[in-house]
């Protein structure tokens, strides 16, 4: 019987790896330049740290991979690591100086069970968070980070999209509704479907305008928003305090000419973002990110605000072309196999590496033509290499001859 993968689960190929690592490299180059610091954190976590209130939505509760670690036998229930936000913000107040400012990034999986089979189970994910600081700064920071990022993957042109979840809480607080009802919308709201917030009703008609406004909400300037908060007049304080602060963050991204589109139907991400919400596009969606300052204290830490963005991996490693010149490979052959010519060409292939080339040894293997160059090691310990390219052969008795050769004929 022939053995398949899981479904919903994909091998990596050596040239998926190369765009993997690729991808990587220059995420965490651009991070380590500005200051973060790289985390990883454990692929098993314990499940009530994502069924706190307001972590993640029942939808994404629904999809997770739990079961009973009965190490102890505690009977304790588990969870293959749905998202990477929650157990940072975990690893924060356990490892860190509470209260301090940390930068952190990290390039890690998720997994989320998904019944059908025909799409992804497992994600990687390119991730970065800023705790500690409640600055709109903060927030610009985070999506210019991005930004550079997927520049320098030659990624582009990339639509952000901005949004509030602050706005969304408020005004669905205003409507009157239950606690339980407005999580639901709230929770429709951030699975991608903003008619939710359209199919409730008011007979307040002043907060009917407000709704009807917000859900038509599209602009490209901090003017803009300025112009929302002048036209909602006396809507509640909490409105003009959201409105405030995406001003703050889109003039901040104006002054850097970032282009964005500020969308508050585009508001899409977890249940425990509190604040501005970003999204990244490229003909398809590349990531998003949002200010979370009540997770921390959902965990049982301090109030400390915090924002974090995700790039999507697996959506990256498609669309990046690589550049990048592999090093020529040699083959390297001897013509007996006895210990001394073995010895001669292991010398021979260390050297070639130590040089810069792929160097690899001969196993009698069939067929294999994805080498330029093939070194043959006589009995009498004397080099012929030749140019698969060309057929040329050349004669040595020294491996530094060898080598002078090899960058003579590039």
């Amino acid at each position: 019987m022939k053995v398949s993968k899981c479904k919903g689960m994909i091998d990596l190929l050596p040239g998926d790896m190369a765009r993997f690592r690729h991808v990587e490299s220059v995420f965490r180059q651009a991070c380590i330049k500005r200051g973060y610091g790289e985390i990883r954190t454990p692929t098993l976590e314990y499940l009530y740290l994502f069924t706190s209130s307001g972590t993640l939505t029942p939808a994404m509760l629904n999809r997770v991979y739990s079961f009973l670690d009965w190490d102890g036998w505690s009977g304790e229930r588990v969870v293959l690591r749905p998202e990477g936000t929650i157990p940072t913000a975990r690893l924060y107040l356990e490892n860190l100086q509470i209260g301090s400012l940390a930068r952190l990034f990290y390039v890690e999986n998720s997994l989320s069970f998904e019944e059908t089979g025909t799409k992804r189970r497992e994600r990687w994910q390119c991730s970065a968070e800023l705790i500690g600081s409640d600055q709109p700064l903060a927030d610009a920071e985070l999506v210019l980070l991005a930004l550079e990022v997927l520049g320098d993957l030659g990624i582009g042109p990339v639509t952000v999209s901005l949004s509030h979840a602050g706005l969304i809480k408020t005004l669905l607080e205003e409507l009157g509704l239950g606690t339980v009802e407005q999580t639901e919308v709230f929770d429709r709201v951030l699975e991608g479907d903003i008619r939710a917030l359209g199919e409730v009703k008011t007979d307040d008609a002043e907060l009917g305008q407000a709704l009807s406004l917000l859900l038509d909400v599209k602009g490209n300037s901090p003017g803009f928003l300025r112009n929302v908060k002048a036209v909602l007049g006396k809507s509640p304080s909490r409105f003009r305090r959201s409105l405030d602060d995406l001003a703050q963050i889109a003039e901040l991204l104006s002054a850097m000419d970032c282009a964005y589109e500020i969308d508050l139907a585009s508001g899409r991400g977890f249940e425990y973002y509190t604040g501005v919400m970003f999204q990244f596009h490229a003909a398809e969606r590349l990531g998003g990110g949002g200010r979370y300052n009540d997770l921390i204290p959902l965990e049982g830490g301090p109030s400390i605000p915090a924002s974090g963005f995700a790039l999507s991996m697996d959506r990256l490693m498609c669309l990046v072309q690589l550049v990048e010149r592999s090093p020529e490979r040699v083959l390297v052959k001897p013509e007996a196999r006895d210990v001394a010519q073995l010895k001669t060409c292991l010398q021979a292939a260390r050297a070639l590496r130590e040089a810069g080339y792929i160097a690899e040894l001969d196993l009698c293997q069939q067929g294999q033509t994805d080498y330029r160059w093939l070194l043959s090691v006589s009995t009498e310990g004397s080099f012929r290499l030749t140019d698969a390219a060309t057929g040329r052969e050349r004669k040595t008795v020294s491996q530094e001859r060898v080598l002078r050769m090899l960058r003579e004929a590039k």
